[in-house]
């Protein structure tokens, strides 16, 4: 269910119109000190609404649905299933600053698999969404168990914060890691060396 529909202390939550949407665009800009009505920002208010469309598509994304199409045809393979270097892109809830990063993902499957491209767009459909790291880390984790239900599952998520790096303490070249790790990963020392061995090897920097 889309969260807009849902409601909050009883008051339910709808989606603004384009024209709403623009209109707040044009006061956010008077709020900076410019004109919106001047040459080059005529357009602005209708693109910004556009690109929060595409920054925020995760909103309209069932990551469970996601999921929901798996394989059991799988030859009894039951090893590590392991996708790295996922780019994410995701919007800070307090600020609304770019984070930036790469998310790496991994489960033991347990009599089925799903196709990997599902697992990144379940990462999309999570970061895609105004976020903390911490929050969109377990989520990603939390619904793999929870759909696929495997016998572990590992998520490592490393990424920049524009929050801190172009504003506040202006830190630059620091990057924030999070992990989750569920079942064998956390049961078993060598299976999360394992995967964290997997996802060192050829790291590069994070950009952002």
């Amino acid at each position: 269910m889309n969260n807009l529909t849902q409601s909050l202390a009883g008051v339910p939550l709808t989606r603004p119109t384009q024209a709403e949407a623009e209109e707040a665009i044009r006061t956010l800009l008077l709020w900076a000190g410019d004109d919106p009505r001047r040459e080059g920002l005529l357009d602005t208010p209708k693109r910004v609404a556009k690109a929060y469309r595409e920054w925020f598509c995760g909103y309209d994304e069932d990551p469970t649905e996601l999921l929901a199409r798996s394989f059991e045809e799988v030859e009894g393979y039951d090893e590590m299933v392991v996708l790295r270097d996922i780019r994410l892109e995701s919007v800070c809830e307090h600020h609304m600053a770019p984070i930036i990063g790469r998310v790496h993902v991994a489960y033991l499957p347990a009599g089925r698999v799903v196709g990997i491209s599902k697992l990144a767009r379940v990462v999309d459909a999570f970061g895609k969404r105004l976020q903390i790291q911490e929050k969109f880390t377990a989520q990603v984790a939390n619904t793999i168990q929870e759909v696929l239900r495997p016998k572990g599952v590992a998520v490592v998520v490393e990424a920049v914060h524009q929050c801190m790096t172009t504003r506040g303490v202006h830190k630059t070249g620091v990057s924030m890691v999070t992990s989750r790790m569920l079942g064998g990963f956390r049961d078993d020392p060598s299976t999360r060396r394992e995967f964290m061995a997997m996802i060192q090897g050829g790291r590069g920097t994070v950009e952002g």
